[in-house]
Order: C-alpha cells, then structure tokens, then sequence
C-alpha cells in the first residue's frame, strides 16, 4: 500500500475520532445541563441518533454533520448563565469580598466552621483585616483522597504574627449536590474561592474527612511575590463576588486559577504543562521548577516530612493549630 492511501485512511480515522468525541460531548451536555430534566434523556438520544445517522448515511459530509451540530449545542450551552442566587449548602452560603486601602486589606465573609463530623457543622462569617506588609510568604496544601494524579490544592497566605490566611477555590455546591468529575466539565457549579482560617479549611480535610491526604510545603516566594498573588487572588474574589462564573474541571478549576494568577502577577503567559490539569503531580511541577522548599531532600523524601495528617489529629482545635502542623518540617525550622 503506498503513502497516499495510509495517508487518506489516517486522516479518515483521525476525523472519525475528532467526530466522535465531538458527538459524544455534545450529546452529553444535553443529558446533563438542559434546564427540562424531563427533555434531558429525550433530547440526548435524538441528538446522537440524528448526528449519527446523518453522518453514515452522508458519508462524505460526516465530519461537517457533526461539527455542525457540535457547533449548535456549544452555542446552545455557552448562553447559560451561572447564578448567585441557588439554595447553596450552608458551607458555600457567602461569597468573600475584599476592600482594599493601603496596606490595609478588609475581608469579609471570611469562613469559620466548627465542625462535629464532615457533614455535621456550623458556620460562622467574619470580617477580618491584614496588612499587606505583615506578609511573608506562601505555603500550599495539597490533599490527596484516591488518585494520585488528582489533587486539591490550598494556598496558604503567611502574615506573620496575624496568622495564616488560606484559599481554597472550589465548588460552590447547592444543598442535595455532591462533587462528580464528570459534571465538573458541564454547568454544574458554580465557582468559588473559600477565605477561611488552617483549623477550618485544612482541619476538616486531615481530621474530619475518611482518606484524604495531607501534604504542607513551604514555597520560595518572597514576600514581593506573595502580595503579587494574593492581590491577585483578591481582585478574581471581588469579580466573583460582583458576577458568578462557571466551574469548568478542564478550563476553570483550582489549579488552573492558580496558574493564571500566578501568570498574572509576573506579567507573563501560563506556563503550560500536563501537570496543572493532573495536578496530582504539580508537586513534582513545582519541584523541578524550584519553587518548594526543599532543604535538599528529593521529592520523596520531602513529601514524607510534610505529610501532616498526624500532627493536625493531634492539635486539632489548638489555637496554635498552624504551628503545630508545621513544627520540625522543611522550611519551617525558623518559622515563628
């Protein structure tokens, strides 16, 4: 066989896959995202029969078919609009917002939840202000609950004597609903960043939750570039604030964020890499591009000293949780 006929069958079974995965995404934006759950099943199975009929029957024109279609339902599924005001769970119920004066940075709705159990809580919604000069640094948790290639991670802001401030970006989930990887790529939830304090967003991940993981490592960032990316962090909090946006596991999630503020405050384009989308390994990431602390230890043995699920159980409601979890690990050997 010569060159040009595999080249016409690779290009064939290059378009049949483009075409597929089209039909397939479409088809499955309809089941989940219609607003009429009872036109969900019905509109789907008419959206994948029709495309595929078409593009056998119209061999020629299959891919234009499906691309056409594709092209329809994205249209479709990008007129719809994220809301702020849903029957949210009561651990998403407000949305941070800063105000900004100087050095002087006012939070509000800053998240306090006591916990009993992980679904069994109270919360509470403060108003708390920092000085952007108090700042030091920035750490970042990453917690593991299955996979190795998923993770979450929540950056942890260091001001010194007024404590640590941390952000997680999550889902912002209305009551009844619970996290699925595979809505995370459809308008499911609403986006949104958690300001909250260590006892409550990194406590309830190592003592009240079955499975997760654990790990705090202490970045290179100066003090400079920590206020670049909280400012950072801030302005994306008052957008949010002012107009929800969709969650997206692909395209906006909390590692892409991260990435792009990031980006943001060097003044730079994201640094693409495999690694922010399976974020799992964005310690390895962050490892190779020296932005960890390492003290001269490998990846392995660095993550073995910053595992702290054990120390959290053991101070658990300590007021001095943060330090506790930090006392004789990599980076934090001279930290108050």
């Amino acid at each position: 066989m010569d060159g040009r006929k595999w080249r016409r069958r690779i290009s064939v079974g290059v378009g049949a896959l483009i075409g597929l995965v089209l039909t397939l995404w479409a088809t499955a934006a309809l089941y989940f995202d219609l607003p009429s759950s009872a036109l969900r099943k019905p509109a789907a199975a008419i959206y994948l029969v029709g495309i595929s009929a078409g593009a056998l029957f119209y061999r020629r024109f299959a891919l234009l078919i499906t691309f056409a279609g594709f092209v329809l339902v994205l249209a479709w599924w990008l007129s719809i609009k994220p809301s702020s005001t849903r029957n949210w769970q009561a651990d998403v119920a407000e949305t941070p917002w800063a105000e900004i004066a100087g050095d002087r940075v006012t939070i509000h709705n800053v998240r306090n939840c006591d916990y009993r159990a992980e679904f069994d809580y109270e919360c509470k919604w403060d108003t708390r202000t920092f000085n952007l000069s108090n700042l030091k640094g920035l750490d970042i948790a990453l917690t593991y609950w299955g996979s190795p290639w998923i993770a979450h991670p929540i950056v942890s802001f260091d001001f010194g004597d007024q404590g640590h401030v941390p952000v997680s970006i999550e889902t912002r989930k209305v009551v009844g609903q619970g996290y699925s990887a595979i809505l995370g790529f459809f308008r499911q939830y609403e986006l949104t960043y958690i300001v909250s304090d260590e006892r409550d967003l990194i406590r309830l991940r190592t003592n009240y939750r079955s499975g997760e993981e654990v790990y705090l490592f202490r970045t290179v960032a100066n003090p400079q570039q920590a206020r670049g990316l909280f400012l950072q962090y801030l302005d994306h909090i008052n957008r949010l604030h002012n107009a929800p946006e969709w969650y997206n596991a692909l395209t906006n999630n909390c590692t892409t964020n991260i990435a792009v503020a990031e980006a943001a405050r060097e003044g730079s384009r994201v640094r693409l890499d495999w690694r922010i989308l399976l974020n799992g390994h964005s310690d390895e990431m962050m490892y190779e591009r020296q932005q960890l602390v390492t003290e001269g230890l490998s990846l392995k043995e660095l993550k073995e000293r910053v595992h702290i699920n054990a120390a959290a159980r053991l101070a658990d409601k300590d007021p001095a949780f943060s330090a506790r979890i930090r006392e004789g690990r990599p980076g934090f050997s001279s930290w108050r």
